[in-house]
């Protein structure tokens, strides 16, 4: 991986508990942590709000997963698929779903409640924001008012990391190798951004 910021040497006491952490959890060190020693708040304040999320538990868990994969799928994301990949193995998700979502809407893996959060997910993720009244009404009689929140926020999470990880060149790290299932990133033609040439 050659990120826009090169790494910087994790060192220090909480250099030792970053790396400690990241070989039990992963088996090595990912290099994108590298990048944000540069600033050791920002990675701290990061880090510690994704563990925070990851105590909410009024919207499935499943769900949420989902959602992230897909801003990271929609975003072009490697490392976030990739990692979550890894995750979902670990938390024993649907494993064909996870790979799936990148192109989620030729599938028919999910069900129509997936369905309706990966649109959401998008949604969200596109600018301008693209939520429509329908979608919002759908998710919030299946899943109520504060599953909804839940969603949402990590769905908003989900776009700071990914938007910030392809902003600097962080990539895939190989993660999912564990299980087999390699990052899926490419999104539709239909999804691609069009840039308007300056004259």
């Amino acid at each position: 991986m050659t990120t826009r910021i090169p790494a910087a040497e994790i060192n220090g006491l909480f250099g030792a508990i970053v790396k400690k952490m990241s070989k039990r959890m992963f088996g090595k060190v990912p290099e994108s942590l590298g990048v944000m020693w540069h600033n050791q708040p920002v990675l701290k304040t990061s880090m510690g709000f994704g563990q925070k999320l990851q105590k909410w538990d009024r919207c499935d868990e499943s769900l949420k997963s989902y959602a992230h994969m897909a801003v990271a799928s929609y975003i072009g994301c490697t490392w976030c698929l990739d990692f979550n990949y890894f995750m979902a193995k670990n938390a024993g998700l649907d494993l064909e779903k996870a790979q799936q979502i990148p192109r989620w809407r030729e599938s028919d893996v999910f069900t129509p409640l997936e369905r309706d959060v990966l649109e959401y997910a998008e949604a969200m993720s596109a600018t301008p924001v693209a939520v429509t009244d329908e979608i919002a009404a759908r998710l919030l009689e299946q899943l109520g008012a504060a599953a909804l929140v839940e969603l949402t926020s990590v769905i908003g999470f989900a776009n700071l990391t990914t938007r910030g990880n392809v902003a600097m060149g962080i990539e895939s790290e190989g993660f999912a190798d564990s299980c087999g299932l390699k990052p899926l990133a490419e999104r539709p033609a239909f999804l691609e951004p069009v840039v308007a040439s300056r004259a």
